[in-house]
């Protein structure tokens, strides 16, 4: 096979790239578990306590306290069943002693004319939607980095479509009698750091652009069932076309400030910085640019000569899918796919079919999507911790037709 040759960027055009990407990033939740060795193909080592319930045979251990999605696992239906979801965790899961009752779950709201704090119970009187949104981790294609940065080594599967129901933001605002002078941002925290720890160290809160409260939503069901306590219920923020780390979980904040918060986590963390720099300078963990690949066949599959059909995945991140295209030869040629199934809006992700007659042979397929007049970049954008990537030449895959 033709070995895929990779180049990093300027600074000056990682920059300008990354002025409007935004990501999702590593996570941890400390648990007394050995920890599995992370690869693509085994299904043996048990699943932490905590998602015991989960298909093991759709996941890959990374560690303890994260776990990705095999390939073949994502594409099987356009929602992505619960137990198949990956699971990255910034800090331990709430326990169900630990929430107690759901239903009297308090979130309070701030940065609005009339400062309250309701109930889950309360919530759910205020109103209700539905939305389907891509839930992706920042890191997700960090594996193909080869500087190797740090967290898990994600290669497809840190990502899912789920539907989430819960009050839109906006209607909450509208209760509080809409929103106080000099905001900027929603600011979402989160209940679940340990009373131990300095807050400013351990406290998961996040600032996005005031923009994202219009479709935002305060979340208490995904596909249909409470939030598990592993994807961060009873209720937990979603920021539709943002990252996941900005899907703040174990709300107990919504505000709506002037200025970004200065805890760790939005400060420092997930901040997209060239190769051995870092700091608060750098544009932050945003907006999700678009992005495709495969599901089927597998990476290194080996499929019969003939009528073959390919099939994936493919999302806009903020802005509507406009298209997919595959090529069979290393990005020579491009042909357009087929968008299958239901359109769920702009924040899910479409399914794709592209059919195609095979002679033996070795093929790479490539996966090209575009959306806001922009497509996937052919290679990676190098940055120190391995965010946001969306090159279709990573992203391919080897067949062998026999």
């Amino acid at each position: 096979m033709k070995t895929l040759t990779k180049k990093s960027v300027s600074r000056r055009n990682f920059l300008t790239g990354t002025a409007t990407i935004a990501g999702l990033a590593a996570a941890s939740s400390a648990l007394p578990i050995s920890v599995a060795n992370a690869n693509h193909t085994e299904t043996t080592d048990k699943l932490p306590d905590f998602i015991k319930w989960k298909k093991r045979s759709a996941l890959i251990v990374h560690s303890s306290k994260t776990m990705e999605t095999h390939r073949t696992e994502i594409g099987s239906s356009l929602i992505t069943p619960i137990r198949h979801i990956y699971v990255r965790n910034n800090l331990p899961s709430l326990t169900d002693e630990q929430i107690g009752n759901r239903k009297d779950w308090k979130v309070s709201v701030a940065g609005v004319k009339n400062p309250k704090t309701f109930t889950l119970a309360e919530l759910q009187t205020l109103g209700q939607t539905t939305i389907a949104t891509v839930l992706q981790c920042s890191g997700n294609g960090r594996g193909w980095f080869p500087h190797k940065p740090s967290g898990s080594q994600w290669q497809t599967g840190a990502a899912a479509c789920v539907l989430w129901t819960g009050v839109p933001v906006e209607t909450v605002i509208k209760a509080c009698g809409g929103l106080a002078k000099g905001a900027k941002y929603m600011t979402c925290t989160g209940g679940d750091a340990p009373k131990n720890l300095d807050p400013k160290k351990a406290t998961m809160e996040r600032s996005i652009p005031l923009k994202a409260h219009k479709d935002a939503i305060l979340a208490w069901e995904m596909n249909g069932v409470d939030i598990p306590n592993a994807h961060g219920g009873p209720v937990r923020s979603v920021t539709p076309g943002y990252f996941g780390v900005n899907n703040v979980k174990h709300l107990i904040k919504l505000d709506f400030t002037a200025k970004e918060s200065s805890v760790r986590y939005m400060k420092s963390s997930y901040r997209i910085s060239p190769l051995g720099k870092k700091g608060s300078q750098y544009p932050s963990c945003w907006e999700m640019p678009v992005k495709s690949w495969v599901t089927s066949p597998s990476q290194d599959g080996k499929v019969k000569s003939g009528k073959v059909v390919i099939s994936g995945v493919a999302f806009g991140g903020t802005k509507k899918l406009s298209n997919v295209k595959v090529s069979l030869d290393f990005g020579k040629t491009w042909k357009t796919a087929k968008l299958v199934g239901p359109d769920l809006g702009k924040y899910a992700w479409r399914q794709f079919v592209y059919e195609t007659t095979l002679k033996p042979g070795f093929y790479n397929v490539a996966t090209k999507a575009s959306a806001g007049g922009k497509s996937q970049p052919e290679l990676r954008m190098d940055n120190r911790r391995g965010y946001a990537h969306n090159g279709w030449k990573d992203h391919s895959i080897s067949l062998d037709v026999v």
